[in-house]
């Protein structure tokens, strides 16, 4: 039979135990299943893919160029100084913040894989053809640039896109480990995640998240 002090240890030893479980630090999934939106996992990249498979699927999605820096454009500035990625529907680099520096920019950051993205693109889509609206540039992560492609031609989103293939882009936000994600880079080339909402619904709802973020840094 234990006695009053033995009964005490095994008590103090589960205390401990249950301390330690308490703080143990939890993974993405938790940041994942708050949001509701589907988690960024990491995935396996080919890091070569056919220039004619490649050159098809581009043509199957006949997205937009991808922008270029503007002759008079400021000195790149913000996160994305520096930053290049590859241009998802034509081949080449693209200077990110030379490109954005001085102008207003929706930034998201999507994947084929991503249900929430299927349902958001279509309305950034929609958005970005309206008048007034402010480009909007895809940022593709965690897949191969022909499944980016195919996604694009499937779902029949225009708007431009790059391949994040080295996490260049991921790494410049600090981007937390959920999809979508949608950011504002000022003209300035400072950036702001856009939160509410976390998934746009419709055009509308874009408009004014722009809008008030614009305002709100203005």
């Amino acid at each position: 039979m234990l006695t009053s002090a033995g009964r005490w240890t095994i008590v103090v030893m589960i205390l401990a135990i249950a301390g330690i479980v308490a703080l143990w630090p939890r993974t993405g999934d938790g940041d994942a299943a708050d949001t509701g939106i589907a988690s960024d996992t990491v995935r396996s990249v080919p890091r070569k893919e056919s220039d004619a498979k490649l050159t098809e699927l581009r043509q199957r999605a006949k997205t937009r160029p991808c922008p270029s820096p503007a002759p008079d454009a400021p000195a790149p500035a913000g996160p994305l100084a520096g930053v290049t990625a590859a241009c998802l529907g034509t081949p080449g680099p693209v200077d990110l913040g030379a490109t954005l520096a001085g102008k207003a920019t929706l930034v998201n950051v999507w994947a084929s894989w991503c249900p929430p993205c299927r349902e958001e693109m279509p309305v950034l889509d929609e958005y970005s053809e309206r008048p007034g609206a402010i480009p909007v540039l895809g940022v593709n992560v965690q897949e191969a640039p022909s499944d980016g492609l195919a996604f694009l031609a499937d779902v029949g989103v225009r708007y431009p896109s790059v391949h994040d293939g080295k996490r260049a882009v991921q790494d410049a936000f600090r981007v937390p480990p959920v999809l979508p994600l949608n950011y504002l880079v000022r003209p300035d080339g400072s950036v702001t995640r856009i939160t509410n909402p976390l998934v746009f619904r419709s055009p509308d709802e874009v408009e004014e998240a722009v809008r008030r973020h614009l305002e709100r840094e203005g």
